[in-house]
Parts: structure tokens; C-alpha cells; sequence
């Protein structure tokens, strides 16, 4: 006897509550974007730093970030770093010392992230692809100091859309040459050679390891153009 064939529908999801849910999701997200969006565009101007939330308080990279983010601070950029420990609790510290603004994008997760106390302004996050509008769409600069997956993810996401037009062009700079060194070598090597980029994306990336020379850097790029956006940039920014 031939077994019987259950029918297809029999294998499909609950459709409506799951849509249910999604309708409910698109809520949340919306939410996120409207608070990042109130919160964020009275800070003028910023500069985002990336960076691992497994450094120690003791390591010289945590402490580097501290001072850079000071003299960021001091300058009158408000920082904004991703609000939990490590890399970006040196962040929120240097500029909590400092004279602007301390911000941090804070995510939820099941393990490692947690907010750290230095924070003035502190927004929640449960989707990361919301989060990182935030930290693209408000920055002067971007600041990435060396971290594993989630910041190679930032660095990864603003060359992207800085190379393809869909973001205004920034500083994006590269703290600590010895840890950065090799990946640049590979994108010379690999990318640039076979084609998948080209010799004008490189220059989009700038490595340095003093604290005042990020500083310097940035300042430097708007020297002649000042922090305001053109009109094609308010354009480009509003497109994010």
C-alpha cells in the first residue's frame, strides 16, 4: 500500500501570525530610526570610533583610544562609539572627560555587550542594520581602532558607501599600523591586483598610530570646506 502523501500546506509556517509579527517588527524599527534620527542630528559635529570590546582597560590600545577620544572631545567633536566595553568604553571615557558630547549606540545581545558609564547620550538598539545608519549618517570621520568581526564590519560598510557615491566622503582613518598593516597589504596585493578595486579606493583609507595626528588629519580635510554639508550632501545623507 502506498503511503500517503500529506499535502503541501501541511508543512508551511503559522503565515498569518508570522506576519503579524513582522508588521509589529516594522514598527520597532521605525522607532529606532525616528529616536536615532531626533537624538542624533542636534550633534554637530562627530566622530565615530570603532573598535573590540574584548580590550582590557589595561591594554595600550584602550588607553590610546581614551586619549584620542579626549583630544576629539576637546576639539568639539562630540565621539560616538557603540556603547559597551572595551574599545568603546574608552571612547565614551575620553570624550565623557572631554568638553562635547559622549554618545553610545547601544545593541542587545544574548552575550559580550553590556552599556558602560561613560555615556551622555545613550540610545538602544535591538537591529544592528539600524545602529550602523546612525553611526554613518551624523560622522565627520570615522575613527577605527583595531577589533575583530564587528569592526571590520564598520570599516568594511562606510568604504562601501563612500566608494559607491552613497555617502559623502570622510575621513576614515586607521589606528595602529602594526595591527592594520597586513589587511592593506592584502588589499594591494589581492584586490587591487586582481581588479576588484581600484588604486583611488585605497585612498580613501588613511593609517596612523599618534592620537593628535587623527586629529590633525580631520581637521585637515575640512580646513578649506568647513563642517557644513552641500546642498548634494544633504541630498546624498538623505538617502541613507
Amino acid at each position: 500500500m502506498s503511503k500517503k502523501i500529506k499535502h503541501p500546506h501541511a508543512f508551511m509556517p503559522p503565515i498569518e501570525k508570522n506576519l503579524t509579527q513582522e508588521s509589529w517588527r516594522v514598527f520597532r524599527i521605525m522607532s529606532e530610526f525616528v529616536d536615532g534620527f531626533d537624538r542624533l542630528s542636534h550633534i554637530w559635529p562627530s566622530v565615530s570610533v570603532f573598535g573590540s570590546a574584548r580590550t582590557s582597560e589595561d591594554h595600550p590600545w584602550y588607553k590610546k583610544t581614551v586619549e584620542i577620544s579626549r583630544i576629539l572631545s576637546d576639539s568639539g567633536f562630540a565621539v560616538v562609539s557603540g556603547g559597551g566595553p572595551g574599545i568603546m568604553e574608552a571612547a565614551n571615557k575620553g570624550a565623557y572627560e572631554g568638553k562635547s558630547a559622549s554618545v553610545g549606540l547601544n545593541i542587545q545581545l544574548p552575550f559580550e555587550q553590556s552599556g558602560n558609564q561613560y555615556q551622555d547620550i545613550a540610545l538602544e538598539f535591538r537591529h544592528f542594520f539600524s545602529r550602523k545608519v546612525m553611526f554613518v549618517k551624523y560622522a565627520s570621520a570615522y575613527v577605527v581602532m583595531p577589533g575583530g568581526f564587528g569592526t571590520l564590519d564598520e570599516f568594511a560598510e562606510i568604504l562601501t558607501l563612500v566608494q559607491t557615491g552613497k555617502s559623502r566622503q570622510i575621513p576614515i582613518i586607521l589606528v595602529e599600523s602594526e595591527f592594520w598593516g597586513g589587511l592593506i597589504d592584502w588589499f594591494k596585493s589581492t584586490l587591487l591586483k586582481n581588479g576588484t578595486i581600484g588604486e583611488k579606493d585605497l585612498d580613501l583609507i588613511q593609517i596612523m598610530d599618534d592620537p593628535h595626528e587623527v586629529a590633525n588629519a580631520i581637521f585637515a580635510h575640512y580646513e578649506h570646506r568647513g563642517f557644513e554639508l552641500s546642498e548634494e550632501e544633504q541630498q546624498i545623507q538623505l538617502q541613507l
